[in-house]
């Protein structure tokens, strides 16, 4: 995920402070090392930012400064062993210092730089967190995931949804340790939100933490944005959806890592050569979404379409078996990581735009509020923000309708990664204000 704003460079300040004791159980979002402050961003540092992004019109002007802090906890794998995971924890200071804050639990959206952390003040997702939460009053707590960052899990168990929801039910641990040696006086009020897979990653904890962690955490409101929460549905779909070259081989692979039943060889799978190397390739520790295809190391660039990449990547029976074949090892993976089968407790959002070409709503969101209606349920509700999106990004009013030029392309290519996050964000926040 990408925003088109840059922060001007930020002095650092180091400041030690004491580790927090162990939390949660068998010790899972204890810290493993003393949470650094790296920096203090100022209200006016980020209404600058805001402003020179565009975003100030959905975050509103800053409240609070905010410290950005790095942590390193506990958590598990996805066979329950000891693992570590890193992340950020954006703490509202200045004249907010004093004021006790829910905290917001986050979960990023799909990532391939393995260096990559969220506790980093230029990084653009870290940004928009602090904008839109911590400026306004909320402590932030976002996790890296397993493999990324400082994580020395040796993998990452994408769209897995127990590791996932471990991931950000022990940040909150980690958060909630690290919160005395902050200074930083939280209410007990606990909201989880992400973004793509990250909207799948707080669902999921979402549903772990009403059904195992209630007495623990007080869970009073989830919102899930652009999230995959049908996977099994999206795996059989006959159309590729766009980034497939990036986010279907992610899948298989950590599945296949995770089950170890999802094909017999690599090469059943994968055509040559990505089958000489596909299976360590995601995340990766030097290459981003741009060098991934401009060295050759996934198809893609300009002409190229969704399909061509796939059919480029997998071998025509493999991809036969998935859409026709009802015991196929794929869907059941997919079938187990799905997220429509709970009945959320708290109030839940959810949001998405209707354009989206990467995690199409119709596919997703639709069929989980269905779901969530079919319960009875009545504190879930679904926002489309694809009206927001052509008025601010279209032609007057309007999506581009012409797959061959190149606003075409420019629009469709951004919608997923930048400009349907900040609308959604600015959704969560509207819903997290009435329980705060």
């Amino acid at each position: 995920m990408h925003k088109r704003h840059l922060l001007t460079a930020i002095a650092a300040a180091a400041l030690l402070v004491a580790c927090g004791g162990g939390g949660g159980d068998d010790n899972r979002g204890r810290l493993l090392e003393t949470p650094q402050t790296l920096a203090t961003l100022s209200t006016a540092q980020i209404d600058a930012g805001t402003t020179a992004s565009g975003l100030r019109p959905l975050t509103g002007a800053a409240r609070c400064d905010v410290r950005v802090v790095a942590l390193n906890y506990s958590t598990v794998g996805v066979n329950l062993e000891a693992a570590n995971s890193s992340g950020v924890m954006l703490v509202p200071a200045g004249a907010c210092a004093s004021a006790s804050h829910p905290l917001v639990a986050y979960a990023k959206g799909t990532d391939v730089q393995k260096p990559r952390t969220l506790a980093n003040p230029s990084d653009s997702e870290t940004f928009l967190l602090a904008s839109m939460y911590a400026a306004q009053g909320y402590a932030v707590v976002a996790t890296d995931y397993l493999g990324f960052g400082k994580s020395t899990y040796g993998y990452h168990p994408y769209l897995h949804a127990d590791s996932e929801a471990s991931s950000v039910i022990d940040s909150i641990r980690a958060a909630r340790n690290a919160a005395a040696g902050q200074g930083v006086n939280l209410s007990g009020k606990v909201m989880v939100t992400g973004y793509s897979q990250g909207g799948h990653s707080s669902m999921a904890a979402q549903r772990a933490i009403e059904r195992d962690n209630a007495g623990e955490i007080n869970l009073v409101a989830g919102a899930h944005l652009a999230g995959p929460y049908n996977l099994s549905g999206s795996i059989k779909l006959p159309n590729a959806i766009g980034g497939y070259q990036f986010f279907v081989p992610f899948i298989v692979t950590s599945w296949q890592k995770i089950y170890g039943n999802i094909y017999s060889s690599v090469t059943q799978a994968f055509k040559a050569p990505y089958s000489g190397y596909i299976e360590n390739l995601l995340p990766n520790p030097t290459l981003t979404y741009t060098t991934l295809v401009t060295t050759g190391a996934l198809p893609g660039g300009p002409g190229v379409t969704p399909e061509q990449a796939r059919d480029a990547v997998f071998q025509p029976a493999f991809l036969s078996d998935v859409l026709t074949n009802p015991n196929n090892t794929l869907v059941q993976a997919a079938q187990k990581n799905d997220l429509l089968n709970f009945s959320p407790r708290a109030r839940t959002l959810l949001c998405g735009g209707s354009g989206d070409p990467t995690v199409p709503p119709a596919v997703h969101q639709a069929p989980a509020k269905a779901f969530f209606d079919s319960r009875g349920l009545t504190n879930v509700t679904s926002v489309d923000v694809d009206p927001a999106i052509r008025a601010a990004f279209g032609t007057g009013g309007a999506a581009p309708t012409d797959p061959t030029s190149a606003a075409f392309a420019t629009y469709y290519g951004n919608y997923h990664g930048t400009y349907e996050p900040p609308f959604c964000h600015a959704q969560a926040r509207a819903v997290f204000e009435t329980v705060k």
